[in-house]
């Protein structure tokens, strides 16, 4: 992988980490990630020398990244993002244009010129001919009418799909004509079928209305899912960033001890020895203390009758029953059942705690990006203030050291 690919798929990951709405279900990092692979597929099947495989996998990284400012036009927003973004990394403004000319092209009723713009078009729809199309597909319908865009029924839903599959959409790549449509065509039997149950989807969704209208507590019941899936998102946004962080200064140590620690033995240079020394030291802190943030706690792992009984326990969490017998789960389990006001307590205790987390987690997160920060900003003036004053005489050796 080219470096300007390393740091577009470090990029696209934080930035979809942090700034993409946690209603975007389908057009997410996991779409991104497959509208990837589609396309190194697709790039390896045809003949293209390695810039224009380079042009692909950068428009396919960034094609979505525009619905982190809304769906509205998110192409033209994609586009915005991959120039600024490109532009910032050095990168030659004819290959900004033909990344931008790629990510335009997945755009609806397009009609695409040329091999590099049809195979991006095909791998953004490559999930047409995937067997777990039906997933993909509800995963869509949940993300338009959480974002209030559409709400179809389950039938409605279905009629839409089979108008894109047999009116609107098709491959244009031979690969994919000879390797996809297969498996394409083997999708649309399948919504045929299932728009054919009218009569069970048509239950079911009465049955799914008078539920929710007999049911008082269904809102209680999204208010909890809801804000503890809120919850685990927010956690996995900052073990990414710790991630992010391990990486950085696990990169910055290697190149440390690979390229200036062994010229430090030569006496020319002992001046450069306490800023390198504060370097590593910022450096190894902000690593441990980004383990720190992500380290896990796990409680003892029991609890007893009592505790049960008082509802006390919260069976929710693995922490306290993960050194219990089978049997004494299952037997605390059907007690918490039976009592709806220790469901919601548990819930409620569930979700504290998982705040508590998110607390220390992002407390220490902060400091650790403030360590960082300052780490390099004394570091640069420990090597300025040793380079400028310390080092009078020894500029050859410095030249040499630092592989000019």
């Amino acid at each position: 992988m080219s470096e300007i690919l390393t740091k577009t798929v470090a990029f696209v990951v934080d930035l979809f980490s942090t700034k993409l709405d946690p209603k975007y279900l389908y057009h997410n990092l996991k779409h991104t990630q497959r509208v990837v692979n589609s396309t190194s597929e697709l790039a390896e099947a045809h003949i293209l020398n390695d810039h224009e495989k380079e042009i692909l996998l950068l428009a396919a990284w960034l094609h979505d990244t525009g619905y982190t400012k809304g769906s509205g036009e998110h192409e033209k927003s994609s586009c915005e993002i991959a120039r600024e973004f490109l532009e910032n990394q050095g990168y030659d403004k004819d290959g900004i244009k033909n990344v931008q000319a790629c990510i335009m092209a997945t755009r609806r009723y397009y009609e695409p010129q040329g091999l590099s713009e049809q195979i991006i078009r095909d791998a953004d729809a490559s999930h047409f001919a995937q067997k777990s199309y039906l997933e993909t597909c509800e995963l869509l319908r949940e993300e338009l009418s959480q974002l209030g865009i559409a709400d179809y029924s389950f039938k409605e839903w279905m009629e839409v799909n089979i108008q894109m599959f047999r009116t609107e959409h098709r491959y244009y790549t031979d690969y994919a004509k000879a390797n996809w449509q297969e498996r394409k065509d083997k999708n649309l039997m399948i919504l045929v079928k299932e728009l054919k149950k009218d009569k069970q989807i048509a239950k079911r969704e009465q049955l799914k209305a008078k539920y929710k209208n007999e049911s008082p507590d269904r809102g209680i019941q999204t208010l909890f899912r809801v804000t503890i899936k809120n919850h685990i998102t927010l956690s996995d946004i900052a073990d990414t960033k710790a991630n992010i962080l391990l990486s950085v200064n696990a990169i910055i140590i290697s190149v440390v001890l690979s390229n200036l620690l062994p010229k430090l033995d030569n006496p020319s240079n002992t001046y450069l020895i306490y800023p390198t020394l504060i370097f590593l030291i910022f450096t190894v802190t902000s690593m441990v203390m980004a383990v720190i943030a992500t380290r896990p706690n796990i409680s003892g792992g029991k609890f007893s009758k009592t505790d049960v009984s008082d509802k006390k326990v919260n069976l929710l969490f693995f922490g306290n029953f993960h050194k219990m017998k089978l049997e004494e789960y299952e037997w605390a389990i059907k007690e918490l059942v039976k009592d709806k006001e220790y469901i919601y307590s548990s819930l409620t205790k569930d979700l504290y705690y998982l705040g508590l987390v998110l607390n220390r987690k992002y407390r220490i997160l902060r400091l650790t990006y403030t360590i960082f920060a300052v780490g390099i900003i004394v570091s640069v003036i420990a090597f300025t203030f040793a380079f400028g004053y310390l080092g009078k005489g020894y500029n050859a050796d410095v030249a040499s050291l630092l592989g000019f």
